[in-house]
Order: C-alpha cells, then sequence, then structure tokens
C-alpha cells in the first residue's frame, strides 16, 4: 500500500528544506511575491480539485527565488492551495482525498476459506491385520504384545487383555481400558538399544518439535487415520510392527510394506478399530498420518491416560479448580 502523507508534518518539513536551500531573506529583503501558478503557462496549475495523495510529492525546483522561503510549496506541491483553504475555513478535507490503492492489490481475487490442507499422504490398499493388547504368541505373532516397544509393561498399564470377542461398546466388558483402546502398530521404531535411531531426526517429520532426549521415542501416541469402505477411523501409535521395526522407507516415505507371514501386512489396528469400521480380522485399508488438531470427537476420544483428547479435558478442569481455589472464578 502506498503510506499515507501527514500533511502538517509534511509542510513543516519542506518549509525549513526550503528556509535552508533558499533563505528567507535579511530583515530589509522584500518578501517576493506569491505566485499561484508559474509564468511561462497560461493554464492554471491549483484548479480546485480534489487533493490527490498520489501526487503529493514534492516536484524538482524548477524555479527557486532568494526570500521566497515557505511561498515556494504553492509551486512544488500540487493541491496545497485546496488544502491551506479549506483549513484555515475549518471545513473537512476528507471528502476531497483520494485513498490510493496499489493495483496489485486491487487485483487479487477474494478466494474462500478451503479445508485444511492434508499434511501427510494417504497410503492406500494396506493389509491391515488386528492385534491386541494381551495377545500371546501363534505362528503368525511370534512375539507376545504383553509388552510394546515403548512400554515393557504394556498388558499392566492398559488394564488387562484387550479381548478381541468379549466386548461392547469398543471396550473389553471385563473392564474399563486405562489407555486409549483405539491404538495401532506401524512397522517402525525410532529406538534401539537405548538410544534414539540416526536416520530418525531425517525421516521423522515431527522430530524436531517432539524430541526431548536420545532414547525417547518421538512416535508413541501420535494419531493416525484408518480408512475402510468410505469410513474413517482414529487411532494412536502404540506399538511397532507387524514383523518388523526398521521399514522407515515404508511408515515415512513411498516404498510398500514388505512380504511377511501376514500377507505383507503394513499395519496392525485394535479390536476397537476393527468394529467401529466393520472389517475382518484381516483386510485391506488405507491410513495417514494426522495432527490432532484435524482429529474429530468420537469413541477414540474417551478412554485413556495416553489419549490427547482426555489429557486436555483433564488440564482443562485443572486450571478450572485452581482458578476458583484463588477466587478468579464466581
Amino acid at each position: 500500500m502506498t503510506p499515507a502523507f501527514h500533511i502538517p508534518a509534511l509542510l513543516l518539513s519542506l518549509i525549513v528544506s526550503s528556509a535552508l536551500t533558499a533563505g528567507f531573506g535579511t530583515a530589509s529583503a522584500e518578501p517576493a511575491p506569491l505566485r499561484l501558478m508559474p509564468e511561462a503557462s497560461s493554464a492554471p496549475v491549483f484548479a480546485r480539485q480534489p487533493l490527490d495523495l498520489d501526487n503529493l510529492r514534492p516536484r524538482p525546483h524548477t524555479s527557486v527565488r532568494a526570500g521566497a522561503g515557505s511561498r515556494l510549496l504553492f509551486e512544488t506541491l500540487p493541491g496545497l492551495e485546496t488544502y491551506l483553504e479549506e483549513q484555515s475555513t475549518g471545513q473537512t478535507i476528507l471528502s476531497h482525498v483520494k485513498r490510493p490503492v496499489s493495483p496489485k492489490i486491487a487485483e487479487i481475487p477474494v478466494v474462500p476459506d478451503a479445508a485444511p490442507a492434508e499434511h501427510y499422504p494417504w497410503r492406500e490398499n494396506i493389509v491391515t491385520t488386528t492385534f491386541w493388547v494381551g495377545e500371546g504368541t501363534t505362528p503368525r505373532n511370534p512375539v507376545a504384545n504383553r509388552s510394546s516397544c515403548w512400554d515393557p509393561n504394556w498388558a499392566r498399564h492398559y488394564g488387562g487383555t484387550d479381548d478381541p470377542n468379549a466386548r461392547a461398546n469398543y471396550i473389553p466388558v471385563k473392564f474399563k481400558p486405562r489407555q486409549n483402546p483405539f491404538y495401532c502398530a506401524l512397522p517402525y521404531n525410532d529406538v534401539v538399544h537405548g538410544a534414539t535411531k540416526p536416520e530418525a531426526s531425517k525421516v521423522i517429520p515431527w522430530f524436531r518439535g517432539a524430541f526431548k532426549r536420545s532414547g525417547k521415542t518421538v512416535l508413541k501416541d501420535r494419531w493416525i487415520a484408518i480408512r475402510f469402505n468410505g469410513k474413517v477411523a482414529y487411532a494412536q501409535w502404540e506399538d511397532a510392527g507387524p514383523f518388523r521395526t526398521d521399514h522407515w522407507q515404508y511408515v515415512f516415505g513411498n516404498e510398500r510394506p514388505k512380504m511377511n507371514l501376514n500377507k505383507g501386512a503394513g499395519l496392525d489396528v485394535s479390536p476397537a478399530v476393527r468394529d467401529y469400521l466393520g472389517m475382518n480380522s484381516t483386510d485391506v485399508t488405507d491410513w495417514r498420518f494426522v495432527d490432532f488438531s484435524e482429529v474429530p470427537r468420537g469413541p477414540w476420544a474417551t478412554y485413556g491416560d495416553n489419549n490427547t483428547f482426555v489429557l486436555n479435558a483433564r488440564s482443562s478442569t485443572t486450571r478450572t479448580v485452581l482458578a476458583t481455589d484463588v477466587g478468579l472464578t464466581p
């Protein structure tokens, strides 16, 4: 935008400048006559017209007379006569001022608000299997799920075995889970032997903002979206698998899952995710990472000490209680 001029400040500045250049003359010098139009032209320069801020700039001093002082301003500032006259009569000049508008700005079209961009791409047609906290070993599940890559006491912290059969309202019927029953596993772990893997900082998109110290994962509890038959569930990343813990080229890159005993599965989901989507224990889904701000409320927002929804609600309640205790709320 063209900056607006402050007329009095401009006037004072030009008076001082002109006085220093031409001088106001001595006490005996006779002031030069006021000229409102150039001598060499018969066309009036200061015809009454709206004050145009675009043209309110000093022009080259083509006629400077010794002792002219501030009278020179009428020759150098088109529109100044109108301004001074209206100032002396107390009239407003706002109706005469044409506010300059940059042509470039004026040409920018108004675009309506769009839906938030999806930061992470969908990984489509991924063989997806069901697993659960507390699951024992089987020929197709060589590692028991009583612990996870990031929690050696996963089943105890969860509250027990997440029975895939005896369920109601997406949770096991025997107990209320202490962690989010909507969980998943992807075949990468960013920690090995108590230290963060060297490639983690380069391949994990949110690494910089989430990293605390070497050996502490930045993957656990991260949210993903899982899509099946036009329906989307949301789950938190709680373990590494199926089968592999090193395939960052698939999890964060463009590779497909490696072949394994489960038909090349690249995603494990909990019984709650399976039931919400209506999928079989082994099926084909799409998935992608999501920021928490993209996760809508749903049955995945109800339970869990690790659940972002639950943690935020507890934090809000704590702040309200503290504010009440100190008399900050009615």
